[in-house]
């Protein structure tokens, strides 16, 4: 493995450590540094840089990557506008998506949208996700009103991608 190689597999990693860090903060303070996003995109920066120099990724399809974060933090930009999802939530998907690219984007949206839903019924079942708040009259419509913390969906999203690309 030459060392080019070994620092790509070394940026994955670090794109995962994040992640995970990223999905443990929202879950337990309701944000997210934007430290960790910023780590992402150095990661992938280097990440690319890299491919580029070993023939394992076309500049093309680093531009075709920053667009799909771009698209993405648009789109995230809106829902944050309309109070659907958190700032830090809209950065980091954005920073995953760099990761995710055109290849992978499919499948990360589809893996953090499942284990969003899975947090969604967790918190309707009574996990306490996010900040305790106490229980009292009317505890279920205040569940469905309550902010969800949705990193670790997006980690597990990213946490896919990271597999993907640590077995292509």
């Amino acid at each position: 493995m030459s060392l080019l190689a070994l620092l790509q597999l070394c940026c994955v990693a670090v794109f995962a450590l994040l992640l995970v860090s990223a999905g443990w903060q929202d879950l337990k303070t309701m944000r997210i540094a934007n430290g960790i996003s910023l780590g992402i995109g150095a990661s992938f920066a280097i990440w690319a840089g890299a491919g580029v120099l070993l023939d394992r990724v076309a500049a093309v399809q680093v531009g075709l990557s920053l667009a799909c974060a771009l698209f993405v933090f648009l789109v995230g930009t809106v829902g944050f506008a309309l109070g659907a999802i958190g700032g830090g939530d809209v950065k980091l998907l954005a920073a995953a998506s760099l990761f995710a690219g055109p290849a992978h984007q499919i499948d990360f949206l589809t893996v953090t949208a499942c284990a969003g839903g899975l947090l969604a019924l967790a918190a309707l079942a009574g996990a306490r996700l996010g900040p305790s708040k106490s229980d009292g009259p009317g505890v279920t419509r205040e569940r469905l009103r309550q902010a969800l913390p949705y990193g670790p969906a997006i980690a597990m999203g990213g946490l896919w991608v990271a597999a993907s690309l640590m077995t292509s």
